[in-house]
């Protein structure tokens, strides 16, 4: 069972976003995900889509007792004054049925409009209704999909065997090639325009969502664009401070580094 750093206080914060967590999968990095859970006490968390991988699982379950206590984890923190939303995603779609409902105090919603600490109002939404891929050649984003996790797993891989030859520092293979394939890059950049459209036309000041496993904190055309990344490489959530600062978390290799950039004025 893995303890809290003794030397790392819990921070207090007013809102905690993560997605693409992907439970019920080999990639998922659950043991890192539970040091977050446990170092930040936050008044909301949003689960921003593919919290649980039900595509994944439909090929064959995995589930350890890592990623059962994460669950037991947020439920706890729900218990305990918590106000926890979850926004299904495309991997567990078949939660959207349900949307409206609770489980335990887990409330299901489509999105959201949540208004920050200094009064801007950010959508909340996986984004995979976005991705035209995802939405209109689901074969194609299946088969994408079992590309990625073996990318994830060749750079396990490569991380062991640069770890061995004293090579320091994080280093991600599908993000390499998310970064500089040409079709990727487009793609990234096309799905971040879209959403961040769809904010605007709901005369709101950002939009915070997930689905490209890509972390980013920016400012697109005057409007705040927040990526929370995953939980399968990159190992990134987006914590909100009591002053409405946005912040970029990032745990790779159990060590705590944050980003930090203003969002849209």
């Amino acid at each position: 069972m893995l303890m809290a750093s003794p030397d790392a206080p819990v921070v207090n914060a007013r809102s905690l976003f993560l997605s693409d967590i992907h439970l019920g999968t080999r990639a998922c990095r659950a043991h890192e995900l539970l040091e977050l859970l446990r170092d930040y006490d936050c008044e909301n968390i949003f689960l921003v889509g593919d919290i649980i991988d039900f595509w994944a699982m439909s090929r064959g379950i995995y589930w350890p007792e890592v990623q059962n206590t994460v669950i037991q984890k947020i439920l706890k923190k729900a218990r305990h004054g918590a106000r926890v939303f979850l926004i299904p995603g495309n991997h567990d779609e078949a939660l959207r049925d349900y949307v409206g409902s609770a489980f335990g105090d887990i409330n299901l919603v489509r999105d959201y409009v949540h208004t920050g600490a200094d009064g801007r109002r950010y959508l909340l939404l996986h984004g995979d209704e976005y991705d035209q891929i995802t939405a209109c050649h689901r074969w194609i984003s299946i088969l994408g999909d079992i590309s990625y996790t073996w990318l994830v797993h060749l750079n396990r891989l490569l991380s062991l065997m640069r770890r061995k030859m004293g090579v320091s520092g994080h280093w991600s293979l599908a993000d390499y090639a998310k970064r500089n394939v040409l079709h990727a890059v487009s793609f990234i950049s096309n799905f971040e325009e879209s959403v961040v459209h769809r904010a605007r036309q709901r005369g709101l000041d950002g939009v915070i969502c997930g689905h490209i496993h890509t972390p980013a904190i920016k400012d697109i055309d005057g409007l705040a664009y927040i990526n929370c990344g995953d939980w399968v490489d990159s190992c990134t959530a987006v914590v909100e401070h009591f002053n409405g600062r946005m912040e970029l978390v990032r745990w790779a290799h159990r060590a705590r580094t944050a980003q930090s950039a203003p969002v849209a004025a």
